[in-house]
């Protein structure tokens, strides 16, 4: 484990993970007044291309299992594509209220890594091409900046098509 001390606060399990794992990531961070920023602000505060920066949705299946979706900040997910990537007749957005309860994480900064339990996951296909993609590093205020198939293998996810065309 890396003996780097992180300069804001106390290391998320988000990073906890990514060091554990020796994957190379950059940190970013940013103020959100009101306790969360939506993603295309946290772009533009970071003064990042909008297709530079995910963000992490977690759905539920008609199972009642859950689901994560990665996908870029200005994009809509098309949950008739992650229904079908993930088996289920159908998927919703879980409700703010529960999230915390599935994942550990709050609204606005929630990481598709180190969440309570592993989770079935999708990352949009449109980080497959770059070098590196920007995702919440675990906490409101924090972003992690990595290599999207180290992403891949730490989340155990698939690079899908998830977005609603435009």
């Amino acid at each position: 484990m890396s003996k780097k001390k992180e300069k804001h606060g106390h290391k998320t399990n988000a990073i906890r993970m990514v060091e554990a794992e020796g994957i190379p990531y950059k940190m970013y961070t940013y103020d959100a007044p009101d306790g969360f920023l939506d993603g295309v602000s946290v772009a533009k505060s970071l003064g990042q291309d909008l297709d530079r920066v995910f963000k992490t949705l977690v759905t539920e299946g008609s199972s009642r299992e859950h689901y994560v979706c990665v996908i870029p900040v200005a994009e809509e997910l098309d949950l008739k594509k992650a229904a079908k990537h993930f088996g289920e007749k159908k998927v919703e957005m879980l409700p703010s209220k529960e999230l915390t309860r599935v994942t550990g994480y709050v609204k606005g900064g929630c990481s598709p890594v180190g969440m309570k339990k592993l989770l079935p996951t999708a990352i949009d296909v449109s980080a497959s091409g770059g070098e590196t993609i920007i995702v919440s590093g675990g906490k409101v205020g924090l972003q992690m900046e990595l290599d999207p198939k180290q992403l891949k293998q730490v989340t155990g996810a698939e690079f899908v098509d998830l977005t609603v065309e435009r």
